[in-house]
């Protein structure tokens, strides 16, 4: 049965746990979004977000939606209707932001992709480089794609544009990755970053958050993909005195505030080495259980997701339902082709290794029960010589 106090951690990619710290950051009386004072709340979460992205030269916008809302703000501002995109399928939401585009009325250049592999740099390079006419005006790629727990490599996809010396822009869905693997918008030549609140940002759902470079900004020029509640000229235009064109999601932009202060304070560093760590430490557990992941090599592992087979003869949906009606414990389904096939273990955002292996030992219980091929001991034995081996050991001298 679900827990009747609210005090089980998830363990899905998101929406992920949230900080006491930051519910109370959220938990505020309405203000007024046009009265003097709310620029010093707005304009230094602008800021300190650059510093998340590892950006000097982009813009960051923010609107009041989810990741998805990202993806088409995105679009709609830097692009036309016939023109074309090239972006590998590989995964749901890589999936997802195709059927976005060609509802947009875009020329999608799809290269299907093995699920568990990443971006088909490779294949980008040869698209590009025979596009001789420039006819593709971006490539899009998923950074984290969520459903498979594959990272793809952003700065191999840049190298494969110059290469072709092809003047595409870079877009790139991070809401999985952000804030909790590393990140570098200026390093990559990323045009467009999209992100959201409710992933490594340890939030609610319900702000999009992008960075664009000034090459994007000048795409809007030309652009003529209808927008109105996206238009990032009206949103940019409210920014610069430290408002919003509409009512903004006053409580997430004071969690948001509060958040980027736990983020920075632990230092960017520090979190990507955590996230790092409690994920190989996951990724223990599923080798001492015998199973596999979806991701196809370690160079392809995600920090914040793994995606995990079940064996011939299980349904993964199944054991997630059962994960959850007997100890109270979500875990992520199956996607797409993933769907009865795999189930995915969140570890991004407010997470520890204590709190990895409560999830570790909860679906170990959850497997046993469904008589799957392990013992019960098997992966949390294997997370906890992990963790110990790698914590920084602190001496302690008897007074």
């Amino acid at each position: 049965m679900s827990d009747p106090h609210g005090q089980n951690p998830v363990f899905i990619p998101g929406p992920t746990n949230i900080p006491d710290a930051l519910r109370a950051a959220m938990n505020v009386q309405t203000v007024d979004h046009r009265a003097p004072d709310f620029k010093d709340v707005l304009l230094p979460i602008f800021e300190d977000l650059k510093k998340v992205f590892k950006t000097s030269q982009g813009t960051v916008v923010t609107f009041p939606a989810s990741g998805t809302g990202g993806w088409e703000a995105a679009v709609t501002n830097t692009l036309s209707p016939g023109d074309t995109v090239l972006v590998g399928r590989y995964g749901m939401f890589s999936h997802r932001w195709i059927d976005l585009c060609e509802r947009h009325k875009l020329n999608v250049q799809v290269i299907d992709c093995e699920w568990g592999t990443g971006a088909p740099v490779e294949q980008f390079a040869e698209a590009l480089a025979a596009d001789t006419e420039h006819a593709i005006k971006a490539v899009l790629v998923t950074h984290n794609e969520t459903a498979t727990g594959v990272r793809s490599d952003i700065g191999a996809v840049r190298g494969a544009i110059n290469g072709a010396s092809h003047p595409a822009m870079l877009m790139v869905d991070c809401v999985s990755s952000l804030a909790s693997m590393d990140f570098r918008m200026d390093e990559w030549g990323v045009d467009v970053a999209v992100s959201g609140s409710q992933k490594g940002f340890m939030l609610m759902t319900g702000m999009a958050i992008l960075c664009i470079s000034p090459k994007a900004l000048a795409a809007m020029d030309t652009a003529q993909c209808p927008r109105c509640f996206f238009d990032f000229r009206e949103m940019l235009k409210a920014n610069a005195t430290g408002s919003y064109p509409y009512t903004p999601a006053l409580q997430i932009i004071k969690g948001l505030h509060a958040s980027l202060g736990l983020l920075l304070g632990e230092g960017l560093e520090n979190v990507y080495t955590r996230h790092h760590r409690i994920a190989t430490g996951v990724r223990a557990a599923v080798s001492a259980w015998g199973l596999n992941l979806c991701a196809k090599t370690p160079d392809l592992y995600s920090d914040t997701v793994s995606a995990i087979y079940v064996p011939e003869g299980f349904d993964s949906n199944i054991l997630t339902e059962h994960a959850f009606n007997a100890y109270g414990v979500s875990f992520g389904i199956g996607l797409g082709e993933m769907n009865g096939k795999a189930f995915r273990i969140g570890h991004l955002g407010s997470i520890t290794d204590v709190m990895a292996l409560s999830g570790i030992a909860t679906i170990e219980m959850a497997m046993k029960d469904l008589d799957y091929p392990i013992e019960l001991g098997q992966g949390v034995a294997a997370a906890q010589e992990h963790y110990r081996r790698t914590i920084k050991q602190t001496e302690h001298k008897a007074a």
